[in-house]
C-alpha cells in the first residue's frame, strides 16, 4: 500500500462502510473523563433498551460481551473489526473514546460519526505531542473532520471548548453547570453518597461523586437528548448507573477510614479529585495522598503532580507508578523538585507501591481519607517491559482489613 491514506481507504472499503452506516457512533475526546463518559453512555443506552457497543481504555463491549482493551483508541483495523462485530450483533449505537494520538495518527479515518463530545482539556501526553498547542490541535482534528450531519457537544465551562469547534461543519450544542447552554444543570449537593443535581429544572440523584462527574453525567444526558430520547427516561436510567472501574472507587472500614482509588494521572485530574475530597472530609480529618508518575512519559508534569498533592493533602506519600524502563528513584527525584521548601514534614518517599499504600492506611485515623492516585483500573505495574500483577483497590482493601 502506497501510504496511510490508501491503507485507511482499504480498511473502510473492506467493511463496505457498513459499521459506520448501521451504527450511530459517538466519540468522546477530553483529557479527563473519557472513560467515565463513554461507559455512562453505553450503560445508559443499554438501560434504555438498545444494544450498544463500547470502545474504552478499561474494556471494549459488544452489547453484554466484554472484550479486553489494549489502547484507549485501537488501531484502524481493530476499530473497524469491532464496529463490524457490533453491527453484526445488532447494536444500534457505539460509544468510543477518541484519544489525541488516534486523531493525530488518523486511526479514526473512515468512521462516520453521528456526534462528538468535548468535556475538558488540560496538560497531557506532551511526551508525544511536545507542546500543549500541538496537543490542542490534535484534539481539534476530530471536530474538524465531522460532517454537517453530525452534532458537536461541548462543555461551555471549559475555555478550550470553542477552540475545538472553530472549523467544524457539525451542528454545535453546549452543556454547562455555570453558564447559559443548551443543556444545563445545577449542582445542589456533593457527598460520599453521591451527587444531587437539578438537570433542566428536574431533580436528579446519582451515586457518582464529584463535580467532574456532574459534567460527565450532563454530557451523557446531552448526547441522549440529541439522539432523540425522552429526558425523564434518560434521567431515570442515569440515576442508577455507576462510574467506570477505577474512577473514584471508594471503600470504608469499621474505623470510618475511607479509601479512594482514582485514575487521576494528570495534574488537572489530581487537583479535581483532591478538591472534591476536600469538600467531603469531616472537620479535622486528614487527606493522605499516595501518588507517583509513569516512566517514559511527560517528565514536565512530575513536579506539578507532587506540588498539587502537597497543596491539597495533609500527608503525601510519593511512590512508584508504572516506571517502565526508567529508574523509579529518578522519577521520584523529578517529583520532589515540585515540593515547596516547607513540605518535608508531611511528605514521605516510599518507592515500593504496596508498602506506600499500607503505610498510608497505617497512619490514617478515624475519619481520614486515603487517596491512591494514578493507576485506577489497571491490574498491573509495568517495570522494565514486564507487567506484574498489581491492583490498587485490592491492595487498599487488604491494608484496610488488617
Amino acid at each position: 500500500m502506497a501510504d496511510t491514506a490508501e491503507a485507511l481507504g482499504w480498511i473502510a472499503s473492506s467493511f463496505n462502510g457498513q459499521p459506520s452506516r448501521r451504527l450511530e457512533i459517538v466519540g468522546v475526546t477530553v483529557t479527563n473523563g473519557k472513560t467515565t463518559t463513554v461507559t455512562l453512555l453505553h450503560d445508559l443506552f443499554q438501560g434504555l433498551g438498545h444494544r450498544a457497543g463500547l470502545l474504552s481504555t478499561v474494556e471494549n463491549r459488544v452489547g453484554e460481551q466484554v472484550l479486553p482493551a489494549t489502547h484507549t483508541t485501537p488501531d484502524p483495523l481493530a476499530i473497524h473489526r469491532l464496529l463490524s462485530e457490533m453491527a453484526e450483533a445488532g447494536c444500534g449505537y457505539a460509544f468510543m473514546e477518541v484519544s489525541s494520538h488516534a486523531a493525530h495518527q488518523r486511526r479514526i479515518a473512515g468512521i462516520h460519526f453521528r456526534g462528538a463530545v468535548f468535556t475538558n482539556l488540560t496538560r497531557d501526553h506532551l511526551d508525544y505531542h511536545k507542546t500543549f498547542k500541538a496537543y490542542i490541535e490534535a484534539k481539534k482534528l476530530f471536530f474538524d473532520h465531522l460532517p454537517k450531519t453530525a452534532f458537536a457537544l461541548i462543555n461551555a465551562d471549559d475555555k478550550h471548548g470553542r477552540v475545538m469547534v472553530q472549523n467544524t461543519a457539525a451542528r454545535l450544542h453546549t452543556y454547562s453547570l455555570q453558564n447559559l447552554a443548551d443543556f444545563r444543570a445545577k449542582l445542589v449537593e456533593n457527598t460520599l453518597l453521591g451527587l444531587e443535581l437539578e438537570v433542566e429544572g428536574a431533580p436528579f440523584f446519582s451515586r457518582l461523586i464529584g463535580a467532574f462527574n456532574a459534567y460527565n453525567l450532563l454530557a451523557a444526558y446531552g448526547v441522549a437528548r440529541l439522539l432523540g430520547f425522552d429526558p425523564q427516561q434518560v434521567l431515570t436510567v442515569l440515576s442508577g448507573l455507576r462510574a467506570a472501574e477505577g474512577r473514584f472507587s471508594h471503600i470504608q472500614d469499621a474505623e470510618r477510614r475511607t479509601g479512594i482509588v482514582d485514575y487521576a494521572h494528570t495534574p488537572d485530574a489530581l487537583e479535581k479529585v483532591l478538591k472534591t475530597i476536600a469538600g467531603l472530609r469531616e472537620p479535622g480529618a486528614r487527606v493522605i495522598t499516595v501518588v507517583g508518575c509513569g516512566g517514559d512519559r511527560d517528565q514536565g508534569k512530575r513536579p506539578l503532580m507532587a506540588r498539587i498533592a502537597c497543596d491539597h493533602s495533609q500527608q503525601v506519600i510519593l511512590t512508584s507508578d508504572n516506571p517502565r524502563f526508567e529508574d523509579p528513584e529518578a522519577i521520584l527525584d523529578d517529583m520532589e523538585e515540585g515540593l515547596p521548601e516547607d513540605a518535608a514534614a508531611k511528605v514521605l518517599r516510599i518507592e515500593k507501591r504496596r508498602e506506600a499504600i499500607r503505610t498510608a492506611v497505617q497512619i490514617a485515623r478515624p475519619g481520614d481519607i486515603v487517596l491512591v492516585a494514578g493507576k485506577g483500573h489497571e491490574k498491573y505495574q509495568e517495570i522494565k517491559g514486564v507487567r506484574y500483577d498489581f491492583d490498587d483497590l485490592n491492595e487498599l482493601k487488604r491494608a484496610m482489613a488488617k
